[in-house]
């Protein structure tokens, strides 16, 4: 009896094994669960795809001209002035006209480029298609480069506004610290057509300030006689007249950031309304800028232009023009991170910026180039200096030379010496050839003048308190 009641005693104790039946049951739940799971999963990761697609292609052809004039067009218009006293009336005039009209036809040939290629995103990826994955690395490269130190290059222009309007003795390092802070602020946004409703404060605000000191050198100039001149200032040296032809080709760099903004586009076909509108109003605002106050103020303009209506103008205008160095420069800000952002995460849905993952690393990544830009522009001594060589050697690529490159590499059909692509062989090889120049020119009055400045010893000190330009 005890032996039967410790046999059933073990029996009880051990758990009864499962039988297939049971199992396969189980298996099949937990797959189904699985399945389930998976397919929500892909149900709203499609969701977010079709919500990121939709904020990404917003942009139309009017919003798209207000981006190309607010990230083209801001206070550099100012130095035009200069560079009119430096090569005289006329060829200030021809000056600004030609090369606005070379720098909109590039434009033209990026543009359709674009068409032909609609998968291109950015600028870097023409560099892919004319060189493979060697082309790009350089492209991109150059690209990120040029966004970083226009940013920087915003960076020391709010340093100086905000140094000029208050008027006080306070380190500078500190406006240039709360520059980079609203640069970073303004750059939130990952989207061009959320950019663009900035962008109409911003074209306010440089027209207003261009108007405000066209009108107060205008009234100064009632008092007084200009001596200005149709010709070139005498004693004229070929790095002075570079240096001058440098500033009116480098203020229609705009080309380097369209086919990132084209991206965004509903409707890309629509892009030569806005390179359009954008062409006659950029060289609406250069020419009359630089024709106006230089005929007012004469051979003595000061650059920027501003600084020749007196100290308490100066203040106005800068204040006037603080969304224009604020707001431009965070746009590439914007234009080197969308590239950044979409190259890290090409294949996942965080590309959209419309998931916490999205939003934590685009954050990140507008903070590091902001940062970035920050610490260069106090860290080297000779910045603007640097600016201009960079300049010299990008936007010329960028803007003019590269751009024919594409006509002849991606967009010709044909031989050159055919009928139907002669003409347009010749106008390329044209563009090309001032592309070429604009880089000879740039990099020779850039590097004589960072040579002069050493030799001056005016060289700025690294995070100095101190203001210059």
């Amino acid at each position: 009896m005890s032996q039967a009641i410790i046999t059933t005693h073990h029996a009880n104790d051990f758990p009864k094994e499962k039988s297939n039946n049971t199992i396969d049951l189980e298996q099949s739940e937990g797959e189904v669960i699985n399945q389930t799971e998976r397919k929500h999963e892909h149900a709203l990761e499609h969701a977010l795809t079709v919500e990121g697609n939709e904020r990404f292609h917003r942009l139309g052809w009017k919003r798209l001209t207000i981006i190309l004039i607010v990230q083209s067009v801001a206070l550099g218009s100012l130095s035009l002035p200069s560079a009119f006293a430096t090569l005289g009336m006329v060829a200030g005039v021809i000056l600004c006209l030609g090369l606005g009209c070379i720098a909109i036809y590039g434009s033209y040939m990026i543009g359709l480029a674009k068409l032909k290629y609609p998968y291109v995103a950015h600028y870097v990826h023409f560099g892919r298609l004319l060189m493979g994955g060697f082309g790009e690395k350089i492209f991109s490269v150059a690209f990120v480069a040029l966004m970083i130190l226009t940013v920087g290059s915003h960076c020391l222009t709010g340093k100086i506004a905000f140094t000029t309007i208050a008027g006080s003795s306070a380190c500078a390092l500190i406006f240039s610290a709360i520059s980079a802070v609203i640069l970073f602020v303004f750059a939130i946004p990952p989207s061009f057509a959320e950019l663009s409703i900035l962008g109409f404060i911003d074209f306010a605000s440089i027209i207003v300030a261009i108007g405000v000191s066209i009108i107060s050198t205008g009234i100064q100039s009632s008092s007084t006689i200009s001596n200005w001149s149709a010709w070139p200032k005498n004693n004229l040296t070929l790095s002075e007249a570079f240096v001058a032809i440098s500033n009116i080709a480098f203020a229609y760099s705009f080309a380097a950031a369209q086919p990132s903004f084209m991206d965004e586009m509903h409707n890309p076909t629509d892009f030569t309304k806005a390179i359009g509108a954008l062409g006659v109003t950029q060289m609406s605002i250069y020419t009359l800028t630089g024709a106006l106050i230089y005929a007012f103020v004469g051979q003595d303009v000061e650059s920027p232009a501003l600084l020749s209506a007196g100290p308490l103008i100066a203040k106005i205008a800068f204040g006037v023009a603080l969304p224009v160095i604020f707001i431009s420069g965070s746009i590439n800000t914007t234009v080197a991170c969308r590239y950044i952002h979409g190259k890290v995460y090409e294949n996942s849905v965080v590309r959209y910026v419309n998931t916490m993952k999205g939003w934590i690393t685009w954050l990140s990544i507008v903070a590091l180039i902001t940062i970035l830009a920050w610490i260069i522009t106090e860290a080297i001594p000779f910045f603007s200096e640097l600016l201009s060589i960079c300049g010299a050697l990008l936007v010329s690529g960028f803007s003019f030379y590269i751009p024919p490159v594409l006509w002849f590499f991606l967009l010709r059909e044909g031989s050159c010496f055919s009928k139907r692509n002669i003409r347009q062989a010749i106008c390329n090889l044209i563009v090309f050839l001032v592309g070429i120049c604009v880089l000879g020119c740039g990099l020779y009055a850039s590097i004589t003048e960072v040579i002069v400045k050493f030799k001056n010893g005016s060289i700025s000190r690294p995070f100095s308190c101190g203001v210059s330009e």
